[in-house]
């Protein structure tokens, strides 16, 4: 996940995911390419490894400069923004922090089709928008990941205002992405996880 560092099943879900499409390669259409990054927060990944401190959940969540990095991408971008409540730093401008760049340069570079962001707790399949309302694509996506995973469907995050987040920018170039929040913060929720991405995969054989 890109602002979940601590989030340790995330991050395993994703190492379990690539470990399988190794094994078994047969399982990607023949016309697919996946490409799947475990972690794009690496300092606070090192936090959450770190046994010897007690970080916070948002010591881990924030990168080395102290920015929230689930809000520092293009879309909507404001200096500050929210999560769970509290204010929290986006930065110095969209783009500001070397891992939201080195994302953006990824998305050039490959030109995705769609985005799956696997983030922990909430049990539901998230939607993204930009300025320009939801892709039809990101409805489809979003169906069909959460009809295969059985998690809930969410169009709009609506909990509390966000900017500057990495789906609602994919979204603002083109890019169908959503967010799968487990259901607990303990368990990769694997038979869920991976009928979801092969419903997914499967959109795109055409």
């Amino acid at each position: 996940g890109v602002h979940g560092g601590y989030e340790a099943n995330s991050v395993r879900l994703a190492e379990a995911m690539i470990d399988e499409f190794q094994k078994k390669p047969e399982l990607v259409p023949a016309n697919v390419t996946v490409h799947i990054i475990p972690v794009l927060n690496p300092d606070g990944y090192a936090r959450h490894l770190d046994s010897a401190t007690d970080y916070t959940d948002g010591q881990k969540r924030f990168n080395a400069n102290g920015v929230d990095l689930n809000r520092n991408f293009g879309c909507k971008w404001a200096p500050q923004s929210t999560w769970r409540g509290q204010t929290v730093s986006a930065g110095t401008a969209a783009f500001s922090e070397p891992e939201a760049q080195a994302l953006r340069q990824y998305v050039r570079d490959t030109s995705p089709k769609a985005a799956v962001f696997w983030h922990s707790v909430a049990n539901n399949v998230y939607a993204s928008e930009c300025e320009n309302g939801i892709l039809p694509q990101t409805l489809t996506l979003m169906n069909a990941y959460a009809d295969a995973g059985n998690y809930g469907k969410v169009e709009k995050f609506d909990a509390y205002p966000i900017t500057g987040d990495v789906e609602g920018w994919l979204a603002s170039i083109g890019i169908p992405a959503i967010t799968v929040e487990l259901e607990t913060r303990d368990s990769i929720e694997w038979t869920r996880n991976f009928a979801g991405t092969q419903a997914v995969l499967q959109m795109y054989t055409q």
